[in-house]
């Protein structure tokens, strides 16, 4: 139980409430009233009652004074605790939704702003929960996250994967240690009816990656008989299925080796070891040496790293995207798929169709269908970043079915 009620004040300038009030949870350093309540005044960290230029409550939220997003709203209720109870009920909320989509324990649990706990994410593999806290606030709960999360689970181990781009901008450093019980070296993770071992402390994120989960499975019937190409494939996700689904041969491609030793150890795991072959390199590189030999396959996926970081890097990853798009096009055979994709929050999906459309000028291409993260990354309405996969899934024609126009330049 929080005993320090009431909480501090941080008090907005006029007119700077509006977001607020439509259900944006993040406040801005620019939008209070520093004469009123000096940001200088309030202990990093902390929880601030958060009001209007008028004095009317918003809600309580963590404040980082030291951050442009200096607050991310906890409750719209000013006068509710952040203590234990607070987040046990919000990870109830969120076990409650995942329990009614999932028939094992295999799925975040906790998606930040979608689950209305901004700067925390949970990624859960049966007994053991790895937790990311990405704010100051958040990792300054931890204690009571971990009471919330021991009463409410009982897991076996809790992991903080404290890493990223995140951290660093709330003065975090980056730290990887077990909170709680024991978490071994290795997990194993259910998907797809296949299942897979990863590293949560050396791996990338939490260690595995949900938010695929349903494109993955959509892919599946498509595979039968077909060559796949599996480019930034990490630990099989995409590829193991596919093999299992009835593919003819997988290739899997990425430039970690550590990656691809988990990968055939995977493939092992689900006897499809003699369908697939990994190539350990430079993805652009291995593109261009595929095509040169002649190479061509039936299904690529293509589901890079996210190459946009912040806004600044949004051109030149934009013309990564388009070169990514344009080189795996080019291997696609007639008739073949390509399922391409993007998470970097920055590149809306109107962008990302841009930069597919430039190769598609190269022979004709319709788009099947679009994917996004799967329903335990849920969206935060008022949060477009939150929606921040995009995914689409495009075929091009056989001979005879259109004419090729003829190949841009470039």
């Amino acid at each position: 139980m929080n005993l320090n009620l009431p909480y501090p004040v941080l008090r907005l300038r006029p007119k700077e409430d509006r977001r607020l009030r439509a259900g944006h949870p993040w406040i801005y350093s620019n939008e209070v009233d520093t004469r009123a309540t000096p940001l200088t005044a309030i202990a990093p960290g902390s929880v601030c009652r958060v009001e209007d230029a008028g004095g009317a409550p918003l809600g309580l939220a963590h404040i980082n004074p030291h951050t442009l997003l200096c607050g991310r709203i906890l409750s719209r209720d000013p006068d509710e605790p952040i203590d234990t109870a607070f987040y046990r009920r919000r990870l109830e909320q969120a076990l409650t939704l995942r329990q009614s989509l999932f028939a094992r324990p295999f799925y975040r649990l906790v998606h930040g702003e979608g689950d209305f706990l901004p700067g925390l994410v949970i990624d859960r593999y049966e007994d053991y929960l790895v937790i990311q806290p990405g704010s100051l606030g958040m990792e300054q709960d931890l204690a009571l996250l971990q009471e919330a999360m021991v009463t409410l689970l009982h897991p076996s181990g809790i992991l903080i994967k404290g890493s990223g781009p995140a951290r660093s901008l709330e003065g975090l450093a980056e730290r990887v240690e077990v909170l709680h019980g024991h978490v071994p070296e290795i997990l194993e993770v259910e998907e797809n009816d296949c299942r897979f071992h990863f590293s949560p402390r050396t791996g990338q994120k939490t260690g595995w990656f949900y938010d695929h989960r349903a494109n993955r499975a959509r892919l599946r019937p498509l595979a039968p008989g077909r060559r796949v190409l599996d480019l930034f494939s990490y630990l099989g996700a995409f590829a193991i299925p596919l093999a299992q689904a009835g593919a003819a041969t997988v290739t899997a491609v990425d430039t970690s080796a550590s990656a691809l030793a988990l990968l055939q150890d995977n493939a092992a795991l689900n006897q499809v070891s003699t369908l697939i072959r990994t190539v350990q390199g430079d993805v652009f590189d291995i593109i261009r040496s595929l095509r040169d030999h002649g190479e061509s396959f039936d299904l690529i996926i293509l589901d890079p790293p996210a190459f946009i970081k912040s806004r600044k890097d949004l051109h030149a990853g934009s013309i990564a995207y388009r070169r990514l798009n344009d080189l795996a096009m080019r291997l696609l055979s007639p008739g073949g798929l390509l399922f391409t994709a993007s998470c970097s929050h920055h590149l809306s999906r109107e962008m990302l169709l841009q930069q597919i459309a430039f190769g598609a000028q190269r022979g004709d291409f319709q788009i099947l269908g679009e994917g996004g993260q799967d329903m335990d990354h849920p969206i935060h309405p008022a949060v477009p970043e939150s929606a921040y996969l995009k995914g689409f899934l495009l075929r091009r024609s056989s001979p005879g079915e259109a004419g090729d126009p003829p190949e841009p330049a470039g």
